[in-house]
């Protein structure tokens, strides 16, 4: 009869652990259980997520993704401010389910991360003063570009210019300062700056061009826990439906696009990462 009992006993134990299981293993299941989606975003990085001058509220364009994502899904978003270098970290230890805060794919992120489908691609562009505007890549072999040190315009370089040089500085400002003082051949930064940059100088004598091919694209996504491919399928859902009802170019166009500084077109789709064309740095 003691047998019986301590039988009865673990066969309650363990199908109360078998039912507990799925839900602790199950993120999705787990997100809409609350009722809330926790998304990590930029704490202060304009135009992404920043806090409203008046209000002090988050705002910018990773804020507009979140409670898109989160409204796809049927729950409530909840922004949890992150540092940049705080972005994986965060989200490795459980503290946001995703991690919407201009996030680019890496080889190396790849490896600690999952990724969804990428909702723009941003591009590592190549500036030049006017003279040298028609030229291509492959007319820069073995010039000296300049780029912020520890950046991925810095990486980009060697991977996009034969024999390049890379003269790195601290800060993206002195690395154009190098250009417009004839120091380098080309200046590299993400396409954002490069066009911001553009317009400032446009009608001087230290006018510039964005050269017509990119030195490196990088796919922007949605950051997620490994091995959650439930929650995976239903962000890349929520995003597809985004594009598809026109709410992500809206979105894209309310903080990117032609009528913003930054006077970008969006031309991408949401794409799966393993569909698009690219050079992955590490």
């Amino acid at each position: 009869m003691q047998v019986m009992k301590l039988c009865v006993a673990i066969s309650v134990v363990c199908g109360g652990t078998a039912a507990i299981s799925p839900a602790w293993a199950d993120q999705l299941a787990d997100i809409k259980s609350h009722g809330e989606l926790t998304c990590g975003v930029y704490s202060n990085v304009e135009p992404f997520s920043y806090p409203d001058a008046q209000t002090r509220q988050l705002e910018g364009m990773d804020v507009d993704l979140c409670n898109g994502i989160a409204k796809q899904l049927g729950v409530k978003a909840k922004l949890e401010p992150l540092a940049v270098e705080a972005r994986i970290p965060q989200l490795k230890l459980g503290r946001v389910d995703i991690v919407v805060a201009n996030l680019a794919y890496t080889k190396t992120r790849a490896t600690q991360i999952d990724f969804s489908d990428a909702y723009y691609t941003t591009k590592e562009v190549l500036v030049v003063k006017k003279a040298d505007a028609s030229k291509k890549l492959t007319d820069f072999t073995g010039q000296k570009i300049s780029a912020a040190d520890g950046s991925t315009s810095a990486q980009s370089i060697p991977l996009s210019i034969k024999d390049g040089q890379a003269v790195t500085f601290h800060d993206t400002s002195s690395a154009f300062l190098a250009l417009e003082q004839n120091k380098v051949r080309g200046f590299v930064t993400n396409q954002m700056t490069a066009t911001k940059i553009a317009k400032q100088v446009e009608g001087t004598d230290g006018a510039v061009s964005i050269a017509s091919e990119p030195m490196l694209v990088e796919p922007i996504a949605v950051g997620l826990r490994q091995n959650e491919p439930a929650l995976v399928a239903a962000v890349n859902k929520a995003l597809q439906t985004m594009e598809q009802s026109g709410e992500m170019n809206a979105v894209f166009n309310k903080w990117l696009g032609p009528k913003t500084p930054y006077g970008l077109t969006r031309t991408d789709k949401v794409t799966p990462i393993n569909q698009l064309k690219f050079t992955p740095v590490s």
